[in-house]
Parts: structure tokens; sequence; C-alpha cells
């Protein structure tokens, strides 16, 4: 029998965490500055990802759909 997730203590040890807390901001940001509505189902893309020192200016932003930008990853 599989164990019960513990969402409570996930989002304590991870999502909870100031770091992770000012990655989603970013995320946010960069929907809000191409326009992207709430229930849109493209995604903004980081040309240079912020996790390899990417930023959000407009240069470095793109909307490209879900499949594609799953796709590439933090390359």
């Amino acid at each position: 029998m599989a164990t019960k997730r513990d969402y409570a203590k996930e989002y304590r040890e991870y999502q909870g965490t100031p770091e992770q807390l000012r990655r989603q901001s970013e995320r946010h940001k960069a929907r809000r500055k191409m326009g992207l509505k709430t229930g849109d189902p493209r995604e903004v893309d980081h040309k240079v990802p912020l996790s390899k020192g990417g930023s959000n200016s407009r240069i470095n932003l793109r909307v490209v759909s879900r499949t594609t930008n799953r796709k590439k990853g933090a390359r």
C-alpha cells in the first residue's frame, strides 16, 4: 500500500522557502510583462534561464506553448 503524500510538509520544506517564493515571484512578473492572462495555456520562456543567470528583461523572454517550454528544460 502506498503512503499518503504529505503536502503540508512539502510546502514547509520546499515551496515555502524564501528562495522558492522569490523564484515564483520572478515567474509571475515575467507573465505580467508578456501580457499573459490567467487561463492562457501558453507560458513564458526565458531564453537564458533564470537559474543560469538570465533576467526578466523583454529581450530574454518569449511566449511559447507549454510543450515547447517544458521540452527545453533549464539547459
